[in-house]
């Protein structure tokens, strides 16, 4: 009898926030580049309690300072990058989901490194230890693959919004 909700095991758990939306917000916080000067220039901004403890908690998890977060957000909104909830366009959504399936492969490519690192690492080897790395090495140049073809799509989707 087959499962009705299928396990994926090792797969992340994807209810909730999407992959997109987790791959726009990181996007967009990292692009914002240092000036040659300091930004001395403010706009105070009131926040409640739980929406402060939500933005620094986000922040802390980019590795970021909640100034930066929500400087590069809304710096990102301004310059057109990213659209308000309700203002994303379908464009926005595939180039957020190619990039968070961009993520998603290359983690599948550094799990074979790690394989072939082990097993060229010496130690007691097994028989099967170079089927498994010749299938490892196989698997990386599928993943290199994957990834270009990843990014070549994902250029593509962006020139052509520029475009339009």
């Amino acid at each position: 009898m087959a499962e009705e909700d299928p396990r994926h095991e090792g797969a992340p758990e994807t209810r909730g926030v999407r992959a997109a939306d987790e791959a726009a917000l990181r996007r967009v916080a990292r692009r914002r580049a240092r000036q040659g000067v300091q930004r001395k220039e403010r706009v105070d901004v009131r926040y409640s309690l739980d929406e402060k403890r939500a933005i620094l908690t986000e922040a802390r998890r980019l590795g970021l300072a909640g100034a930066h977060l929500v400087g590069a957000l809304v710096t990102a909104h301004l310059n057109g990058d990213l659209a308000l909830p309700g203002q994303r366009s379908v464009t926005d959504d595939l180039i957020d989901e190619l990039a968070a399936l961009r993520t998603q492969v290359a983690r599948i490519g550094t799990n074979a490194n790690q394989i072939a690192h082990r097993l060229n690492s010496g130690g007691e080897t097994h028989s099967v230890d170079a089927s498994v790395l010749t299938e490892a090495r196989r698997l990386v140049t599928a993943v290199r693959q994957v990834v270009t073809a990843i990014d070549t799509a994902a250029d593509e989707t962006v020139t052509n919004r520029r475009a339009a």
